[in-house]
């Protein structure tokens, strides 16, 4: 009977959200046993509460060092959590499903194409399946090749802390556990110039941040580029544009007191983090303001769509920017790769920039107010927590209650998706009938 009432009831945008609540609330639970923590005492609600929110919807911001404040059972706890927060709960359920024998019915197959943000529905579970083989396996590899660098440094623990970094890396989190060994909040700036460490970093934070339908193209079409997909040819194409661009940005303004080896690592690491991985190798308080700006824009960006990465995603900037220009040059619609794009992506594209700059903005006018902390320092915070990124410039830890829901709030739209959200809570009004009659209003 509850099934029927699900299924007749409820949307599969509002299933997607009650899933990541049920799973936060789980993690939240099992955070707040005497188990979890090093001290072996319960955890406070908050403060179990916004780890979990930040683990699955794998932001990587915190309020207590990972390696210092959780034992290993609350280590693992988090691990889970982000790795079904990075596939989606949708999908880990099905995969769960597919594997046990069981029948996808049409209501998860539409689920899933929401959550893994596929073209259309058919292949969905085939292509779920292909999924979760290739980030086991990636996962996997980028263990192996961390696994020597950790061993040499910290003997039979390197063995969780490599397999544990992959999969926060892949799944773009940023949970990091090297508190207990290089300081808390330190994340990776001892490994600042080592390239057993950052390389399968950056590229397990640019697989998992491309999304699943630019695998599927790469995997079948390998070097084919003119036979992918569109949406797969402008998430490599904007992808390399904000690794290149940044990297310079940051190599001439932010790192030029390093050796050249160091200051290329740190600029590359520095680019390529913010989209969503939250792990850092530089001290972002030393950064120049500029720099720290190039860090916000790239958070607010992120990664691509169906991936672990949040952020108004590379294919909406793409849209913006092709729009920009179609505006400009007087054409009546923007084009990608000789393609035009329809009005209503053009619509969301817009509308998912407006929400996260005023989400942005306000989350950090409410921070600011209520914990009485420079705006700047604040923006930087709100910006990483809506992008799912997790870099902070330290106030986390310090700030109040209010603020900290402000976070979770912040944390929570940026994963689920801000469509996802409208969707699910706005109902449609049915098929447009009429039109109301035109008059021109002059903009700009």
């Amino acid at each position: 009977m509850i099934g029927r009432v699900i299924r007749t009831k409820l949307s599969s945008f509002q299933i997607i959200i009650i899933g990541f609540l049920s799973v936060i609330m789980i993690g939240t639970l099992l955070l707040a046993l005497p188990i979890s923590a090093k001290v072996c005492r319960w955890t406070s609600f908050e403060n179990a509460f916004f780890t979990a929110t930040s683990a699955v919807c794998v932001t990587g911001l915190v309020v207590r060092d990972t390696a210092a404040y959780w034992s290993v059972f609350g280590q693992i706890v988090i691990l889970i959590l982000i790795q079904i927060g990075g596939l989606g709960i949708v999908s880990v359920t099905a995969f769960i499903a597919t594997v046990s024998g069981k029948r996808i019915s049409l209501l998860q197959r539409n689920m899933l194409q929401e959550s893994i943000s596929t073209l259309q529905v058919g292949g969905v579970v085939k292509m779920t399946s292909f999924i979760f083989k290739v980030a086991f396996a990636v996962e996997m590899l980028g263990a192996a090749v961390m696994l020597p660098t950790f061993c040499t440094k910290f003997g039979v623990a390197g063995i969780w802390m490599a397999v544990f970094h992959s999969v926060s890396a892949f799944c773009n989190a940023g949970f990091d556990i090297m508190g207990e060994h290089t300081g808390a909040f330190s994340s990776l700036t001892s490994f600042g110039n080592n390239l057993g460490i950052i390389t399968p970093i950056c590229i397990l934070i640019m697989i998992g941040g491309i999304g699943f339908l630019t695998w599927d193209d790469i995997s079948k079409h390998r070097f084919h580029l003119q036979k992918y997909r569109l949406q797969s040819k402008a998430i490599l194409a904007v992808t390399a544009t904000l690794i290149l661009i940044p990297t310079a940005i940051f190599f001439f303004n932010d790192f030029s007191a390093y050796g050249l080896k160091e200051r290329f690592c740190l600029s590359v690491f520095q680019a390529v983090t913010p989209r969503t991985a939250g792990f850092n190798t530089a001290d972002l308080n030393a950064m120049s303001s500029a720099g720290q700006a190039v860090t916000i824009m790239l958070m607010l960006i992120g990664g691509s769509p169906g991936s672990t990465a949040g952020g108004i995603k590379t294919t909406t900037l793409a849209v913006l920017v092709a729009n920009s220009i179609a505006v400009i040059r007087r054409k009546r619609s923007p084009q990608i790769f000789g393609r035009r794009i329809e009005e209503q992506t053009i619509k969301s594209a817009a509308t998912l920039l407006l929400m996260y700059l005023f989400l942005t903005i306000t989350g950090a006018f409410i921070i600011s107010i209520a914990d009485g902390i420079p705006y700047a320092l604040c923006i930087f915070e709100t910006a990483s927590a809506i992008g799912t990124v997790g870099l902070s410039l330290g106030i986390t830890t310090t700030i109040g209650s209010v603020s900290h829901m402000v976070l979770i709030s912040l944390m929570f739209f940026g994963r689920v998706g801000g469509l996802t959200l409208l969707f699910a809570t706005i109902h449609s009004s049915g098929m447009e009938v009429s039109r109301y009659p035109v008059e021109r209003i002059n903009v700009g």
